[in-house]
């Protein structure tokens, strides 16, 4: 199909997706969602037709949960295109983004669509102060703390590409990020949230700010060794980093997690058995408790170490 027959075909179904019924609707939207999820060209297409972001804005404010889910879907599909995040991006469609996230009456998918796009927008790093200036974050992080919400994954996976800027890391730190995260970590049956909820929390420890807040926060050092104990492998990198990270900063720390009996023992099981990336985080923690024990052995204080 040549490209002009292709443009006019597209904007025959963004007409058909504006129409009265309902079902007329539904189906041009279909249409629109299939031919956008793998083509570059038919998305640049659509999003050259005149009007067609505003519309399909409008659609998903549909108070019908599959045109909404549909609408959301396709401008889902027009954000992967890297020229077009900038564009999709202004401050209307990302109220109307996180007034999705805030409502409780929104949809588990319609909830999933919208955080997955506000994480595709932000890929470009010139958005994601967008988000910061726009509340994005606070809202993240209650929506998170919610143990029922079906979008929980989607979510973290959204926040931790928006905290990737020092900015909207400052501001996850003061809407409670991190006593959040650390609260999933703890309370989820879900290895994949607890997963994520790390390499968020990792991330935050990368600026003062979240590092601070996880040095003030109440048996952080345990907490991350009980995660160091468990299955999943992603978590046991995400809490070996934090470790490491709070050991550069805080002696009394690595103190801690020496007062732990099983803690010696948990780093050489890993040190054998973890991935490549735990592996290295461990031999680390290795290496600083080592340097520790000869400190507190040349200075004459009592061993840390008890080998």
């Amino acid at each position: 199909m040549s490209t002009a027959k292709l443009r006019e075909t597209i904007h025959e179904y963004l007409s058909e997706a504006q129409s009265d019924s309902h079902e007329v609707q539904q189906k041009a939207l279909q249409t629109l969602a299939s031919i956008t999820r793998v083509s570059p060209q038919n998305r640049s297409l659509l999003a050259q037709s005149y009007g067609a972001i505003p519309a399909l804005l409008a659609l998903s404010k549909s108070i019908s949960p599959i045109i909404q889910t549909l609408s959301l879907s396709v401008l889902f599909n027009l954000s992967l295109n890297p020229n077009l995040k900038q564009s999709l991006a202004d401050m209307e469609t990302i109220n109307h983004l996180n007034s999705i996230i805030l409502s409780p009456t929104t949809p588990p998918e319609s909830t999933k669509l919208a955080s997955s796009l506000i994480c595709s927008l932000a890929m470009l790093d010139k958005n994601k102060a967008k988000f910061g200036v726009a509340g994005t974050i606070p809202l993240l992080i209650h929506a998170i703390s919610d143990p029922c919400n079906a979008a929980a994954h989607h979510l973290l996976s959204t926040l931790a590409e928006l905290v990737q800027f020092h900015g909207n890391c400052t501001l996850a730190v003061r809407a409670g990020a991190i006593p959040v995260l650390i609260h999933v970590v703890e309370s989820s049956d879900g290895e994949d949230l607890s997963g994520t909820s790390l390499a968020v929390l990792g991330l935050l420890s990368k600026f003062d700010e979240g590092l601070n807040a996880l040095k003030k926060t109440e048996q952080i050092v345990s907490s991350m060794v009980e995660v160091l104990k468990g299955r999943c492998m992603l978590s046991k990198e995400g809490a070996a980093e934090i470790l490491v990270r709070l050991f550069d900063e805080n002696e009394g720390c690595l103190a801690d997690a020496l007062n732990l009996p099983e803690f010696l023992t948990v780093l050489a099981d890993i040190s054998v058995r973890g991935s490549a990336k735990a592996r290295e985080m461990t031999a680390q923690l290795l290496k600083k408790t080592i340097d520790a024990n000869l400190v507190s052995y040349s200075d004459g204080s009592h061993m840390l170490l008890q080998w």
